[in-house]
């Protein structure tokens, strides 16, 4: 997948952002029907996860998940249903996130030096495959400019970017197996 432009990318933020309550409620509708487990995944398991911290950093979370849908939608076409691609595809995904994952919930216990083995490999990886870093440096901004005025908790802010960077890469993951059409 390449990665988008700036102004590609700014377009399908400006799209994203510019959905009425009733066209972005069709939008989840959509992706819930489509796409389910990715669906509970992003919008419910993950902002749990956040919400343990921050609920608010949770409800922005959200917000910018939906940008995301937004965005890969606007720039790549629909996003290919969970049928399409076989059941067990996010399975296998999620257990070779899982692990890793862990790593980075720092009340989990886990030997140091296995965490950070874990938090290094994940990053490596994570790096070596995301081709949509404007993406998610402008999700981090967003999470960044919410932090200066709101200022929650330190481990929210980490635990969001985290997530946010592995739906860029889950939404990298559908289109690229899906092998939705890029234009």
């Amino acid at each position: 997948m390449q990665e988008l432009t700036d102004q590609q990318l700014y377009k399908a933020i400006q799209f994203a952002k510019s959905q009425e309550e009733d066209a972005g409620r069709a939008i989840l509708d959509r992706f819930q029907k489509d796409q389910p487990a990715l669906t509970h995944t992003i919008l419910t398991i993950f902002p749990s996860m956040i919400a343990e911290k921050d609920q608010n950093m949770a409800y922005l979370f959200m917000d910018l998940c939906f940008d995301i849908l937004c965005v890969f939608q606007h720039a790549f076409g629909p996003i290919p249903t969970q049928q399409s691609m076989g059941g067990d595809w996010l399975e296998k995904l999620a257990v070779l996130l899982d692990a890793e994952l862990q790593s980075f919930m720092t009340d989990k216990p886990m030997d140091s030096k296995i965490r950070h083995k874990l938090q290094d490999r994940f990053t490596e990886r994570m790096i070596d495959s995301n081709s949509q870093t404007g993406l998610v440096n402008f999700m981090n901004l967003s999470i960044d400019e919410y932090v200066s005025e709101y200022r929650p908790s330190v481990e929210s802010v980490r635990i969001s970017k985290t997530m946010i960077f592995v739906v860029v890469q889950l939404f990298e993951a559908i289109y690229n197996q899906g092998g939705s059409n890029n234009h």
